[in-house]
């Protein structure tokens, strides 16, 4: 959506396909990250985005057993915002596809699953579409398949795929959301579980990370004990948890993290998480793939407007992106294999780990976990504009 909102600022015709009739998803992450704030400052929309229901985090705190700890500090980053929006993602996409209506050559098509790729004399061409009046064919310049960790277009596209691991998966449920909760997105690591309550307005979306493989010897134990595993980590909805009513209201997301080897071919890029899946550590993944889109936009928009892409232009978006990719899939595999797998297989609370602890003695130590969650290590600027 974010690209074609910036090709489409930058004249070039593009259609967005999206399979589903609207943007409600509960597996989408809700983190706008200060890095994805300056990009909307500079299409000039910061001020009405920032106008939608939100919530500002300038701080981040992690809660290590009955310790609530300062890790991270937004508020002295080089940016507009030194803070997190915590806002639900379908919120951000329907604001995009507003902004993105205002152009005449911006289209959006929903309800239009790409379900096969459109090839001759070794590229591609366009794609074809299932839509319920049938199949469709679109062709097109160029391709971007950002249809997410089970990309369609890759798959489609043949594009080899190095997988990475990941040690957890998560649960994905709702409990009701009261006047007098706090408004404040919790995390909480204990005796070997980790939680994450995202505030929905009137619900909580809950996230429970639990070891991969396991679903099945969680349901085993019975929905009863898995209610009071979640009242023990928030002991504040403990009348309440009686909301998960079956376990058709616990939804399994599985956590992928892989990347591309290479993300094109004549006729077609991959992006975001078609072309990276990431870990949720550190919540990255949305403004990763925008900056992916601002690149992309960036580097590809003059050849559009005339003609398809070579494929040394699509090589250049993958180079362009490729090391913050690699170094933000690093420091998440880090996390994951250091902290989260032995937290999950031990049972038990952790200590505050060191360099946590001297965040904690030192605040200025907090602006560099800022700045690589808020910025990330190669931050992406707009430069499409009508006349570039």
């Amino acid at each position: 959506m974010m690209l074609g909102l910036l090709l489409a600022h930058a004249g070039v015709e593009v259609l967005v396909l999206e399979k589903h009739a609207d943007f409600l998803r509960d597996f989408r992450g809700d983190t706008i990250h200060p890095s994805t704030l300056e990009v909307m400052h500079e299409l000039g929309l910061l001020e009405d985005f920032l106008k939608l229901p939100h919530q500002k985090v300038h701080q981040l705190t992690v809660q290590i057993g009955d310790v609530t700890v300062p890790f991270a500090d937004f508020t002295h980053l080089p940016t507009r915002c030194g803070f997190i929006a915590f806002l639900p993602q379908w919120d951000f996409l329907n604001f995009l596809a507003e902004q993105a209506a205002r152009y005449p050559t911006f289209k959006l098509r929903m309800r239009a699953e790409v379900v096969g790729l459109l090839e001759e004399r070794g590229g591609v061409v366009g794609v074809e579409v299932g839509a319920p009046e049938g199949r469709l064919e679109v062709r097109a310049k160029l391709v971007v398949g950002a249809d997410g960790r089970h990309s369609v277009v890759r798959q489609k596209a043949k594009l080899p795929v190095e997988e990475l691991g990941a040690p957890m998966d998560v649960l994905w449920f709702r409990i009701s959301r009261r006047p007098e909760d706090s408004p404040a997105v919790m995390g909480r690591f204990q005796a070997g579980r980790v939680f994450v309550m995202l505030n929905r307005g009137d619900y909580w979306q809950c996230g429970y990370v639990i070891p991969k493989g396991t679903l099945e010897e969680i349901r085993r134990e019975g929905l009863p004990a898995f209610r009071d595993g979640v009242a023990d980590l928030a002991p504040f909805v403990r009348d309440r948890v009686a909301d998960i009513r079956s376990w058709d209201d616990v939804k399994l997301l599985t956590v992928l993290v892989d990347r591309l080897t290479t993300w094109y071919r004549p006729g077609l890029l991959c992006i975001g998480d078609a072309a990276h899946a990431m870990s949720p550590v550190g919540g990255v993944g949305i403004n990763l793939a925008i900056q992916d889109a601002v690149a992309t936009a960036n580097l590809l928009a003059g050849p559009l407007r005339s003609r398809a892409p070579a494929l040394a232009e699509l090589r250049r978006v993958q180079r362009r992106r490729w090391l913050p990719t690699r170094v933000t899939q690093a420091m998440q595999l880090f996390i994951q294999d250091r902290a989260i797998d032995p937290l999950l297989a031990s049972g038990r609370t952790p200590g505050i780990p060191w360099i946590v602890a001297l965040a904690q003695r030192f605040p200025v130590l907090q602006r560099i976990p800022a700045r690589v969650i808020g910025v990330g290590f190669r931050p992406e600027h707009v430069r499409t504009a009508l006349d570039s």
